[in-house]
């Protein structure tokens, strides 16, 4: 097995993992809605999560870690990532905010703030910020 191959399948078991965990938040109230499955179906193809894969992980997203980001500055990486697909396609609802605000907790952020976090966010990316200026603005929202 080459380097690559080895790199490739770390970062695709990555993924995985990432959108598990993305999915066991979903779950968390028992049940997928529609624009859960909407939003899934998109980051799994951003995430490069083949249709085999993402059947397997929707009927055991349990066996996949929980590996949140380590770092603040990876959470606000991921968080701007999010925020972009929550934004993309005028899919900003209110189900959709809930869906980011339950994801956010799941990055790390605190639940008191998650809702702040939010708004700040989808705010900053209406705005059409670089993820610099966002990772810049969440960091001193409260100044």
């Amino acid at each position: 097995m080459s380097i690559s191959d080895l790199f490739d399948s770390g970062f695709q078991k990555r993924n995985q993992d990432h959108f598990a965990a993305i999915v066991k938040v979903a779950m968390s109230d028992g049940i997928i809605t529609e624009e859960e499955k909407a939003f899934l179906d998109r980051l799994a193809r951003r995430l490069d999560i083949s249709e085999n894969d993402y059947k397997e992980i929707l009927k055991d997203y349990n066996s996949h870690p929980i590996n949140p980001p380590s770092s603040y500055e990876k959470r606000l990486e991921r968080l701007f990532d999010l925020s972009r697909m929550v934004y993309a396609d005028n899919i900003k609802g209110d189900e959709q905010v809930v869906l980011l605000q339950k994801l956010s907790i799941g990055l790390g952020f605190s639940t008191e703030n998650a809702k702040y976090i939010v708004d700040k966010a989808l705010s900053l990316v209406d705005q059409g910020v670089d993820s610099e200026e966002f990772a810049e603005e969440i960091k001193n929202m409260n100044r």
